[in-house]
């Protein structure tokens, strides 16, 4: 199967989560995440999308494969997973919150890829219930990709029980940055940016497209992809193809359009991405050989 072919299924998720989503109560007692493991077999990349991948997010589009492009391969079947019916979350509103990501081995453009997903539990946030998605790339059998993501649905919690398979808040591998970072380049992100990167990655969320559909969710203007934020940061940072490891936090969205600064502390380990005092995003990384701090 190519890597456009599992892309294709994204829009029908959208479509389908928009529909079931009223049906669903975030912070209901008793609820369980489903035990499926979605998989595909036999995933090959398409030079083509990759080419505009890379290229959106500032990538070499004759380098290794970006440290991110596996997540994007995947977000199909996390998409599936999380607008079944048995997902107790409603997927409209879910929060993308953080995600880290550890490479074993770097995949070769060219490699067949198997791609698995599944829910890892739900726990209880301040501002509701946040699910933890895993996503695990192989290649005759050896995980050479994985990531863990967090996604918050936004409720009441006032008088509400923790989730019944509630653990602690996923902590990062890496201390993250507490002050502002020295700034290294300033970006002028166009009103477009989001339709240009849902066409690489096939993430057409509304919230990303146009002013008038990002108002349907309340915000005043079309966003940039958190995933794109996180990836335009890598792709800025000395040697991205020798990251592998990053875990990044979403503070705040980037509203379009937006002049943003990326700033990075003087080791290259930790990054933020700020405009006008106020920061987007927060992360830090760890390069072949290096051990995330604990």
């Amino acid at each position: 199967m190519s890597a456009t072919a599992t892309s294709r299924g994204l829009t029908a998720s959208l479509v389908r989560g928009a529909v079931t989503s009223p049906f669903k109560r975030a912070g209901r007692p008793g609820a369980v995440l489903p035990a499926d493991r979605l998989v595909v077999r036999d995933v090959r990349i398409a030079p083509g999308p990759l080419a505009s991948y890379s290229r959106i997010c500032g990538f070499s589009e004759s380098g290794p494969l970006p440290l991110t492009y596996p997540h994007v391969l995947g977000f199909p079947l996390a998409m599936r997973l999380m607008t079944g019916r048995s997902f107790p979350l409603p997927v409209v509103g879910l929060v993308h919150t953080w995600i880290e990501i550890t490479r074993h081995r770097t995949p070769h453009p060219a490699e067949t890829l198997e791609l698995s997903v599944y829910a890892d539990g739900l726990a209880s946030h301040r501002r509701g219930t946040e699910v933890t998605m895993v996503t695990e790339a192989r290649s005759g059998g050896e995980l050479v990709w994985e990531s863990r993501s967090g996604y918050l649905s936004r409720h009441s919690t006032r008088g509400a029980s923790p989730a019944p398979e509630a653990r602690p808040p996923a902590v990062p591998a890496i201390e993250l940055p507490a002050v502002e970072l020295p700034a290294v380049a300033e970006w002028r992100l166009p009103g477009d940016l989001g339709r240009r990167y849902g066409a690489a990655s096939g993430d057409r969320n509304p919230i990303h497209l146009y002013p008038l559909t990002a108002r349907l969710f309340g915000f005043p203007r079309a966003i940039a992809h958190g995933m794109w934020t996180v990836a335009r940061c890598l792709a800025e940072s000395a040697e991205p193809g020798r990251i592998s490891y990053v875990r990044a936090d979403f503070r705040a969205p980037v509203l379009l359009p937006a002049t943003v600064t990326y700033a990075v502390d003087g080791a290259g380990t930790a990054f933020q991405l700020r405009s006008g005092g106020r920061v987007h995003l927060t992360g830090s990384t760890a390069r072949d050989g290096a051990q995330p701090r604990s």
